[in-house]
Parts: structure tokens; C-alpha cells; sequence
């Protein structure tokens, strides 16, 4: 496998080297070169992910932890190998605190699960921001059906940035649980969740990170953050799909019941009682997807290689750049426009309706995301039912940058 070297850390690294390592980025749709724009959705895979996952089920699958025959025990290693990485990526204090679950919207859900069986009564209250993805929603509405308790929702200003003042005075003595995602999937938006931890753990709330837009974009650790819960998806930060990771502190995992029961997760069942496994396996009921947490670790080596700060550099520039360009479109509309920003752009165009632009681009091979990108209440906060939205990767260019506005350009001169 090919690495880029890097010269300094302000050097811009060999974009050609590595969209060499993406064979899906030579491919063609409708006879013009793919520009893919659809990152905050999923990330496309190296070579090395695919390769290495191949190698797993061709000469060492067997099933983890339970057998203790040879290719057992390498499985074995190669999944916990697995969890030991992300503990290192994310700066967990050890991997016992590294639960692997199928995404960001499971280890959300088990959050909202284990959590409010343990800590949550009726009456208490959870804070979410407006600009929350439906999976940061949802649980806790079915918590809130279930339990009584109250969410307040904390406000955001026209340039999508959290108003802190507003969200300080939320808190009251029955505030337990602050959920929130590190950046926004539609506006972009970093949000201050180191300060946002401090201002909660000050008021004797936890704090829950969704990280599934931050941690493929720039260096996050969990200890700095000082957050309570961290979660992110494995495809979103080139990885495989169907496999995630939840981190908590362990004293905190170590007072919540399991979310789901079954094997491994078990250390002796009777019919009158049952006894439950030690951290982390507690809440990894099952067979584990063990091949993709393998393919997840590749993933974090691959990028940890290229440099976290070389590809957050890197990004940076490309949406200062494509805020800067499509913001001369004439009937262009910008939403999200936060001093900090990262690798999303959403927009409207005039009259020209998301879904009908989205369509008339990929025409044009232009491959990005419209609706309502599963934040309707922030949709309704801007007054709008849906947006188009283009969003970055380590290995987006300028070109396609230029290429995603002249499209644009040319689908608005059509209506």
C-alpha cells in the first residue's frame, strides 16, 4: 500500500497518490468522471480496508473469544487488536472503555437505553441541540415516552453556531444529560463541545458527543473533550459499514445494564440468574462483526498516516474554498456559516427545488445529497423543507470544487 509523504504539516499532501488508493474515484457515471460529494453520508474505501477485510475471511475467520483452536485465537487478536487502535485514535483511557456496536445510531440508542434505566427518572431532563441528527432525537423521545423525562432544546443563531448563553441558562438542578453532535451534518458547524462539557459536568450533567462528523475530519480525544460518551461510524471515516464504536467512561458503562442480551456478553447463565460479563463485552451481546472492526483499524492506520491535522488542513481550505465560489452564483443561498466549519456545504439555489437540482447534477456526474438530511427540526429553523448539501473528504480536490459549480451554474440557467 502507498503512503503520501509529508513535508511539514502546512505542506499540502499529494492529492493524486491518494485518490490512486480509491479505485471507486476513477470510475464514470453517465460518461463523466464521478465527482463524489456525499462524504458526510459515507466515505469511500483504500484499497488496504477492502484488502485487508478480504484477508480476514479468506485465512483467519473463525468466531472471537469463545474457541480455542488456531484461527479462533488469531480472530481473536485481530478483533481486539481492533480496539486497542480506536482507544489509541480517540485518546480513551484504555479499550475497555471501546464498545463496538453496528453505528453511531446504535451506540446512541444504547446510550439512551442503559443510561436512562441507570440515571434517568421521571422528570429529569436531557439538553439537544436544534441542529441533532434524528439519531440524537428519536431515542430520547422514546426514553421521554417511557420515562417521563423533559428535553429542552438548545437554540442556535443564524450562522448555525450553539448561543451558549442560552444554552447555560437550560440548566437546572434537574438536568442530568447534555447530548450533542461535535459538528452539525448539515451546516457544518464545530460546536465548542470541550466548553459545552465543562459548563455541564459544572452543573453536575454528563455530556454525550456525537462524533460521527468530527472524528473523520480532525483529531478528537475524548480526555481533552472531557466528555462522558463519545460515538462514530467506521464508514463514515473510511471504514467498513455496519460497524461503530461507542466510548464511555468506565465508571459510568460499569453502573449500566446491558442494552441487549445473548452470548458473550455473559459470564454465567442459570434460569433463576444470570451474571454479566466485565467491560467492555457486557454490551456486545452476540457474534461481534469482527471482521469489520478489523477493517475498521486499517482505516484509522490509513489515516492516522496521511495525518489527522494534513487532512483537517486540507479540508478546511477546500470549504473556506467552496463557500467562497459558489457563494457568486447568482440565487445562491449559504446555510451554516459559523466561524468554525468543517467540510460540509449546505445550500439552496433560487427557486430550483433540492431534489430537482440533486437530480439535474448527477446528470452532470456530480454525486450529493438532498433533503432533509435527517434534521427536520433544524430544516424548519431555517424555514426551508429540504437542502442540498456537499460535503468533503481527505481525498476531495479544487477541480471538483470548480466542477460542482459550474454544474450548479449551468442547472440554474435551465429554469
Amino acid at each position: 500500500m502507498r503512503h503520501p509523504t509529508f513535508l511539514s504539516l502546512h505542506t499540502m499532501f499529494d492529492i493524486e497518490k491518494i485518490r490512486s488508493d480509491f479505485p471507486i474515484l476513477e470510475r464514470k457515471v453517465y460518461d463523466r468522471p464521478l465527482v463524489y460529494l456525499d462524504n458526510a453520508a459515507t466515505t469511500q474505501k483504500p484499497r488496504c480496508v477492502v484488502d485487508a477485510m478480504s484477508e480476514e475471511y479468506f485465512s483467519v475467520n473463525a468466531n472471537v473469544h469463545r474457541g480455542v483452536h488456531f484461527l479462533s485465537q488469531q480472530a481473536t487478536d485481530l478483533h481486539e487488536a481492533a480496539r486497542e487502535r480506536v482507544a489509541r485514535f480517540i485518546g480513551a483511557a484504555s479499550s475497555s472503555e471501546i464498545v463496538f456496536t453496528r453505528g453511531t445510531t446504535e451506540s446512541l440508542n444504547l446510550v439512551a437505553s442503559s443510561f436512562s434505566e441507570a440515571f434517568l427518572r421521571e422528570g429529569d431532563e436531557v439538553l439537544l441541540t436544534v441542529m441533532e441528527h434524528h439519531s440524537n432525537i428519536v431515542p430520547w423521545q422514546l426514553v421521554r415516552e417511557r420515562k417521563g423525562i423533559v428535553l429542552k432544546v438548545i437554540p442556535i443563531n443564524d450562522a448555525g453556531e450553539v448561543d451558549m448563553e442560552a444554552y447555560e441558562k437550560l440548566f437546572t438542578p434537574r438536568t442530568r444529560l447534555v447530548a450533542v453532535t461535535h459538528v452539525s451534518n448539515v451546516l457544518g458547524t464545530v460546536n465548542p463541545v470541550k466548553q459545552m462539557a465543562a459548563v455541564a459536568h459544572a452543573h453536575g450533567a454528563r455530556i454525550l458527543v456525537d462524533g460521527a462528523q468530527s472524528v473523520p475530519h480532525f483529531p478528537v480525544n475524548v480526555q481533552d473533550i472531557d466528555c462522558d460518551f463519545l460515538t462514530f461510524s467506521g464508514h463514515k471515516v473510511y471504514g467498513p459499514t455496519g460497524i461503530g464504536v461507542l466510548y464511555g467512561k468506565e465508571e459510568l458503562l460499569d453502573r449500566m445494564p446491558p442494552y441487549q442480551g445473548g452470548g458473550e456478553m455473559i459470564s454465567r447463565v442459570t434460569f433463576e440468574h444470570t451474571t454479566f460479563e466485565r467491560l467492555p463485552f457486557k454490551f456486545e451481546a452476540g457474534t461481534p462483526d469482527y471482521v469489520g472492526a478489523h477493517g475498521l483499524g486499517v482505516a484509522l492506520d490509513y489515516v492516522e498516516q496521511l495525518g489527522m491535522e494534513n487532512i483537517h488542513l486540507h479540508e478546511r481550505e477546500l470549504t473556506r474554498y467552496a463557500m467562497e465560489q459558489l457563494s457568486l452564483i447568482p440565487g445562491m443561498r449559504l446555510f451554516g456559516t459559523a466561524a468554525e466549519k468543517d467540510a460540509v456545504v449546505a445550500f439552496t439555489v433560487g427557486d430550483i427545488h433540492p431534489l430537482d437540482l440533486g437530480t439535474l447534477l448527477d446528470r452532470l456526474g456530480i454525486a450529493l445529497r438532498t433533503g432533509h438530511h435527517c434534521a427536520q427540526p433544524l430544516m424548519a429553523r431555517f424555514g426551508v423543507e429540504s437542502m442540498a448539501r456537499a460535503s468533503f473528504a481527505l481525498y476531495t480536490t479544487r477541480a471538483e470544487i470548480d466542477a460542482l459549480v459550474s454544474a450548479i451554474d449551468r442547472v440554474r440557467k435551465m429554469f
